[in-house]
């Protein structure tokens, strides 16, 4: 009998269980945010399994991987054992995708390393084209996602306040208070008030009070890529929650592909540490591997029936692929900014977020926190001691200031996931390929949001030290868009509720759903989505 037949125990070098398990309700794909809430809502009364491709990590190793997070002989992907053969990924197109800095793989998900900030998008983004003239309409509106917006703050845990004029409309304020204002906060204050530019309070996924088990943030400041202390939310707060309500978590089962017939999806077959393959069966499927693995999966699971892909009649699976791209001004003031204090930022300004149209996009200000290297980044990068090492971070440590801010990137065809015709992971599949491209209104954006950035740094005295203008921007690692709701099946991929169109037992929970990013961080909405899924899919067994 073959791997993929065997239901019978199967421990990898880990001695960890991971057979299938028999009689399955639900199989969920992935265990990060979408996932494990998905698996949370579900588990009191359905039997669920989650599959994820890469570990558990022992939360007692959090502080060895913060250390590791400050050390300049390590990357952001070395610190939570990303890269490799596994992570293996191609890029093409007009700009490189740093797609290993974007993810983690492991229980938890992205999550893991995120900076926490946790906005609802605003109504206009629910109807771009209708409201901006560019881009397409959701099929829900901001009423649709709303009751959901406030159920994921409980959930997640979101420190907020009723400050921010911008914002779409809330029932109900946020489960904890607001952080307090930093002192480089109060700066920035000054210099906008002269200039007329409000400001007002984040949202932020990290306790600003003990809340839900977890301890307040003691401030680290090391948010990204690590907290040690978990008051920081992560997706391993809902895995634990779904297996202390019967559902069966397996790590380390990368999904190879999702066999079906031509309605519905019959097994997801996987993969262990001990080599061999093995067939999950469910009613339901929900995948929620993100913007990239998830049309990744679909495209690797082509047959007689979808052969460009599963879920894939429309041809858009893996299209539109989308990021936020980062606007920023920074320089340095001579007195003391108190900077790297904490890790995310504590006041941001949405006053000309819903000033977008066909030519400028959405964007969002960000005062930062974290302004200039650290004490210990400094110490950690040079090769003087004693009181020459003293003097150099009196020096240079403490004045610097800076902005940021988020901008929308429009949907595109030719900006997009595939699998390579040529280079193979470890385990022998195709590894995505992204093709991402950017549109000139978001490059317009850009030099509108900076043009506010740097007339506040002028204000405030500083002396401008660089800019991350149209031709020196990244992306924020939000992957969005390319497996996208549509009313119309020959749009898009998946349907109002995020059930694909083409198999009835198949949902995405993801970013990938979006069919516009606005320029608000995803993970909310993602979190608002997943829980929407939850509750469709119960319907629909």
């Amino acid at each position: 009998m073959s791997g993929a037949e065997s239901a019978g125990p199967t421990r990898g070098d880990d001695g960890v269980d991971r057979a299938p398990v028999p009689d399955a309700d639900v199989c969920v794909v992935g265990a990060g945010p979408a996932g494990a809430l998905v698996a949370d809502r579900l588990a009191d009364d359905r039997e669920v399994v989650v599959l994820d491709a890469g570990p558990r990590f022992d939360p007692a190793d959090r502080l060895a991987r913060q250390e590791r997070s400050i050390r300049p002989s390590y990357d952001r992907p070395d610190v939570w054992d990303g890269g490799g053969e596994r992570d293996a990924h191609a890029n093409s197109g007009e700009r490189f995708y740093p797609l290993n800095h974007a993810r983690v793989k492991g229980v938890g998900g992205s999550t893991l390393h995120w900076q926490g900030m946790v906005m609802r998008l605003h109504e206009d983004d629910f109807n771009s084209g209708s409201a901006r003239g560019v881009g397409p309409d959701w099929p829900i509106d901001y009423a649709d996602l709303r009751p959901y917006y406030a159920e994921a703050e409980r959930e997640l845990g979101v420190a907020g306040a009723s400050d921010n004029p911008y914002a779409p409309p809330r029932e109900e304020p946020h489960p904890m208070p607001a952080f307090e204002p930093s002192h480089s906060d109060s700066l920035f204050a000054e210099a906008c008030e002269e200039l007329g530019i409000d400001m007002h309070s984040v949202p932020n996924a990290r306790n600003s009070e003990a809340y839900d088990g977890r301890s307040a943030c003691v401030g680290y400041g090391t948010c990204q890529p690590v907290c040690p202390a978990g008051a920081k939310y992560d997706a391993t707060v809902h895995v634990e929650r779904a297996e202390e309500r019967g559902a069966t978590v397996i790590d380390r089962a990368p999904v190879q592909r999702l066999e079906h017939d031509a309605d519905r999806v019959t097994a997801a077959v996987y993969a262990t540490p001990d080599g061999e393959e093995h067939r999950q069966t469910a009613d339901a499927f929900v995948v929620a591997c993100g913007g990239v693995e998830t049309p990744r999966l679909l495209l690797m699971s082509d047959s007689a029936e979808y052969p460009d892909g599963l879920a894939n009649s429309s041809g858009t699976v893996g299209k539109f692929f989308m990021d936020h791209l980062f606007a920023g001004v920074g320089g340095t003031l001579d007195e003391p900014t108190r900077q790297n204090h904490v890790g995310f930022y504590t006041s941001a300004c949405d006053q000309f977020y819903d000033e977008a149209d066909e030519a400028v996009g959405p964007f969002k200000l960000e005062f930062l926190n974290y302004a200039g290297p650290s004490p210990v980044e400094m110490a950690l990068t040079g090769d003087d001691w004693g009181d020459d090492l003293l003097g150099r971070l009196r020096d240079g440590y403490g004045t610097h200031v800076a902005m940021g801010g988020l901008v929308e990137q429009l949907p595109r065809s030719d900006s997009y996931v595939t699998l390579h015709p040529d280079r193979t992971d470890d385990r022998g599949n195709p590894v995505p390929e992204i093709h991402w491209n950017v549109d000139e209104r978001a490059l317009r954006t850009i030099e509108r949001a900076n043009e506010i950035q740097r007339s506040v740094l002028e204000e405030l005295g500083a002396e401008i030290e660089w800019v991350a203008g149209p031709d020196a921007t990244g992306p924020a690692y939000h992957h969005m868009g390319t497996t996208r709701m549509s009313a119309d099946p020959d749009a898009g991929v998946v349907d109002a509720d995020c059930r694909t169109h083409d198999l009835d037992n198949c949902w995405i929970a993801s970013s990938s759903v979006f069919p516009t990013g606005g320029a608000m961080n995803p993970t909310l909405t993602i979190a608002a989505l997943a829980l929407r899924v939850a509750d469709d899919v119960r319907e629909g067994l």
